[in-house]
């Protein structure tokens, strides 16, 4: 079997008297996609945020392909490698972005800082070209391209440092409805195309079904629930997965009830 893409153990995170993250473990195989559910607070965010650098956990490791990412990187060449193993697409398209910054510059700088011997002209093109955008992007400025493409943006540039792990915080949620599914299937593509490995975050348990092999559900900080998507989804075990499936609103749906019950510890 390949080595874990990422393996996750004990990870903890505490703010003052709130655990935000309790005791967390998971593991995401090589190639595979695993998401992180829950509503809001749940400490999903924190999680990811821990597991790409963001911030550092009071407790518990971080294990990309073999290498621990606690400890401090030193040196520059250093803390590039360290950033090359996990990259983050961020949920608003609109700020993730800098504003003043060509698509064709902002792959180039990127390419220059990771690959600087590395053909910069080709490579860009072949980045433009894997997330469904033609050349005739890579002149624009942010604000001259629609949300679904400022994403597709943000996941080249993500993708050109060759991640093994890519993480998608709420990376669909501020998308139209058709637009998020032509950003999943994209994203379905280029793993199948690349191998490389997904960490959904998100509280759309249709993204869930839709992109991942693996689920994790997480309340105030803590898994209550992991398991196959589709077995998870289909057969929950335990009664706040339960919950998080009667919120998706369909006939006969109750949100008081919904709200009521979410609001019990």
């Amino acid at each position: 079997m390949p080595e874990p893409a990422l393996v996750v153990t004990g990870l903890s995170r505490s703010y003052g008297t709130v655990r935000a993250v309790d005791d967390v473990t998971f593991t995401l195989p090589s190639g595979g996609s695993l998401g992180i559910v829950g509503a809001s607070g749940s400490g999903k965010t924190t999680t990811a945020r821990i597991v790409v650098g963001l911030e550092h956990a009071d407790a518990g490791e971080v294990v990309v392909r073999g290498r621990r990412r606690g400890d401090r990187a030193r040196g520059r060449a250093a803390r590039l490698a360290r950033a090359r193993e996990v990259q983050m697409v961020f949920q608003d398209p609109y700020l993730s972005l800098d504003p003043r910054v060509s698509v064709d510059a902002l792959l180039r700088e990127t390419l220059r800082l990771h690959f600087p011997r590395l053909d910069r002209s080709r490579r860009t093109a072949e980045l433009l070209d894997q997330v469904g955008l033609g050349t005739r992007a890579a002149g624009a400025l942010p604000r001259q391209l629609s949300g679904g493409q400022r994403q597709r943006v943000a996941i080249a540039r993500a993708l050109a440092v060759e991640p093994a792990v890519l993480v998608l915080d709420e990376a669909v949620a501020a998308l139209d409805v058709s637009v998020q599914a032509q950003i999943l299937n994209l994203l379905a593509d280029i793993r199948a195309q690349t191998g490389i490995s997904y960490l959904f975050i998100t509280h759309d348990l249709g993204v869930v079904r839709c992109v991942t092999d693996d689920v994790v559900v997480m309340r105030q900080g803590r898994i209550v629930e992991s398991g196959g998507t589709t077995q998870v989804l289909d057969s929950p075990q335990h009664p706040y997965t339960q919950l998080l499936l009667d919120s998706v609103p369909r006939p006969g749906w109750d949100p008081r009830a919904i709200a009521t019950a979410r609001r019990t510890p």
